[in-house]
């Protein structure tokens, strides 16, 4: 893998110039304390959304019982999270990989668990997805699916997220939304809403350009300054002129700009009330459905963001792999026992990459400022989507450049890496794009009377995702 790069390179401290130096491993990684910094602000701006968007989905669903969580403790258990694990992770871990209530699985906890029982029982239901995934990492089992996947299927998981990391970017900024079904076309998506129109899809579409264009010259902070100058001009557009709106996040300058946070729903969960509210097996498939939404989507992000970073070890192996995935289903378990749904490793680690950043050091930067975020959410989430967003476009030009990597002339390894790189943006899911690769390599490889070099854990991990796709089916037969 090759080490991605954004700019001229900044003086590099001496060896052992310093014992975080020395602990971090800066100088030996080539980076230095400003790329940290830098790279820490760039993925603290990117996911910061997430104070924002994990309150509204929990906030806006009642559970069987008709209640609903409070959003503002919902936003101070949110950044609590964030900010503790992703503090651990840089030192335990000493990668760049930032953590937070993962998006995708708040919505099958907001939207499929908590409809069949009480808040404190899904809550439960996710401390026990992540006290399983801790089984696994302990006994090896989850560090050995990892090292068990060939290498063009890791470098189609970069490419693949890179692409779906690009289209997140397109849809949070508006600048791609879904056609109405109402529109009665067979086309899903459109160009904004049939054309680019408004002062946020100016912001946005100024921000990607100035962000290229300050790649392309190798500035120093590309990333980190487009965020900062696109959201400085969104704040002078919605001062000045009519905006209809922004989305989830306004850049308005609050009256107050610091707000006390309210811990009221830490601890607010029952580990085994969910028995009681639905059959044994129903709670074993939703927790088995989380289990593997979270298994699978950090091990693309984890090797993904590592692959980017230049990290990967000369087989390919992400340094400390174990304790990173230890950390990470430590995360799911205190996400569920805070009430902020599994947290787990963010795809957005990358726009730190981005900028330069390679060891834990950045994480102490990006947990500092969530940290500084319990206090001033008011101030640190004005940042628009339609400012962020440039960034998230320019990490998946990045990360897609791994494909070159990727031998197109063999087709046993081709078309399962073709499947998993557009399947991830397609159907808007990390682990349905590792899936459809997996499937596709172990079958391919079966017709070919090559199954011998497959390995068993693949099998195995091919036959949970026909059985993760089949979940529906499953249940209709079996009536549930």
């Amino acid at each position: 893998m090759q080490t991605m790069k954004t700019g001229p390179a900044d003086p590099a401290p001496p060896r052992g110039g310093g014992a975080l130096d020395r602990f971090f491993r800066i100088s030996e990684r080539g980076s230095t304390y400003a790329r940290e910094i830098r790279g820490g602000f760039a993925t603290f701006f990117t996911m910061a959304y997430i104070l924002v968007l994990n309150p509204i989905i929990l906030g806006s669903t009642e559970d069987k019982f008709g209640d609903k969580l409070d959003p503002a403790q919902l936003a101070t258990a949110t950044t609590l999270v964030a900010a503790v694990m992703t503090i651990i992770m840089g030192v335990a871990g000493n990668l760049p990989l930032a953590l937070a209530a993962g998006l995708g699985l708040n919505a099958v906890v907001a939207f499929q668990i908590a409809p069949l029982m009480s808040w404190d029982d899904a809550m439960g239901l996710v401390v026990l997805e992540g006290l399983l995934i801790c089984v696994l990492v302990l006994t090896g089992l989850r560090e050995a699916v990892m090292h068990a996947i060939p290498q063009p299927l890791k470098q189609a998981i970069s490419v693949g997220i890179g692409m779906f990391i690009a289209f997140i970017g397109f849809v949070d900024s508006g600048f791609v939304t879904r056609i109405p079904d109402a529109a009665n076309t067979t086309v899903p998506v459109q160009l904004g809403t049939g054309s680019l129109t408004g002062w946020p899809m100016l912001v946005f579409c100024l921000g990607v350009l100035l962000t290229v264009v300050l790649m392309a010259r190798k500035v120093r902070g590309a990333i980190l300054i487009s965020i900062v100058a696109m959201t400085l001009l969104s704040v002078v557009i919605n001062e000045l002129a009519d905006v209809k709106s922004w989305g989830l996040t306004a850049p308005e300058l609050p009256d107050n700009p610091v707000a006390a946070p309210d811990f009221g729903l830490l601890g607010q969960f029952d580990l085994l009330g969910s028995f009681g509210q639905i059959s044994v097996l129903t709670a074993v498939l939703l927790i088995f459905t989380l289990i593997l939404s979270d298994f699978f989507d950090t091990m693309g992000t984890v090797v993904g963001v590592t692959a980017e970073a230049g990290l990967l070890d000369e087989r390919g192996q992400v340094p400390g792999l174990g304790k990173v995935l230890l950390i990470d289903s430590a995360a799911a378990v205190a996400g569920g026992a805070a009430s902020s749904s599994s947290a787990t490793t963010y795809i957005e680690s990358a726009a730190g990459v981005g900028e330069g950043a390679r060891t834990g050091f950045a994480n102490l930067v990006t947990g500092g400022l969530f940290a500084l975020a319990l206090f001033f959410t008011p101030v640190l989430t004005i940042v628009p989507m339609q400012a962020a967003s440039p960034a998230l476009i320019a990490v998946g030009f990045l990360m897609m450049t791994q494909v070159r990597h990727i031998d197109w002339n063999r087709y046993d390894l081709a078309v399962p890496a073709f499947l998993t790189i557009v399947v991830m943006p397609f159907t808007y899911s990390i682990s349905n794009g590792i899936g459809a690769g997996f499937i596709a390599y172990v079958v391919i490889k079966a017709c070919l009377g090559k199954a011998r070099e497959v390995h068993w854990l693949l099998w195995g991990t091919a036959g949970l995702f026909l059985a993760y796709f089949a979940i529906d089916p499953v249940k209709q037969l079996l009536g549930i």
